[in-house]
């Protein structure tokens, strides 16, 4: 069985459906609460993933400083899970801020494992910018996080240098066949 998952930019007519799938993962308390006039305001930060035109998953990159950005809401719809779309979203952030400049990027999460299995490293929270508690102030859990941070650092590559490799990363970030 082969299929095409499609990561984009997210754009004004994805903010209701990403304010739906994050909703139940919110209730969990496995990601922050975001309104849709969030959402709205933060809307360059998302990129999305569709599967036959539906949105499946959504996630954040918010750049912090001139070296430093998190991953963040990130969430895929149980029913679409296991097919790596998580990880699709995360390399998305991830070309996003080698775009930008950054460097090093970091979540705060529940599945370490996820994240160790794409290279990054846990460290400890404290070693984290002080703007990031700013958010983490809104959550419910901010007195005894029991998050894990982990950070990966990214690889200086140029981006725009041929476009055979520009026809590589566009394929990797915009569709994904299990069958090769």
């Amino acid at each position: 069985m082969s299929y095409q998952i499609n990561i984009r930019a997210a754009n004004v007519c994805d903010v209701d459906a990403i304010e739906v799938l994050l909703i139940p993962y919110a209730q969990k308390k496995v990601v922050l609460q975001r309104s849709k006039d969030d959402i709205f305001q933060h809307l360059q930060e998302f990129i999305i993933a569709e599967y036959e035109g539906v949105l499946v998953g959504t996630a954040a990159l918010h750049v912090y400083a001139s070296h430093i950005a998190e991953v963040r809401s990130l969430v895929v719809n149980p029913n679409y899970q296991g097919m790596k779309i998580g990880q699709l979203l995360v390399k998305g952030c991830e070309h996003s801020a080698m775009q930008l400049g950054v460097d090093q990027v970091f979540a705060l999460t529940y599945v370490d494992q996820f994240f160790l299995r794409m290279d990054y490293k846990v460290v400890l929270k404290e070693s984290l910018p002080h703007k990031i508690w700013t958010v983490c102030v809104h959550c419910d859990k901010f007195s005894a996080c029991d998050e894990i941070a982990v950070m990966k650092c990214l690889a200086r590559i140029n981006i725009e240098s041929n476009s055979a490799a520009k026809k590589l990363d566009e394929y990797q970030l915009n569709s994904w066949d299990p069958h090769g």
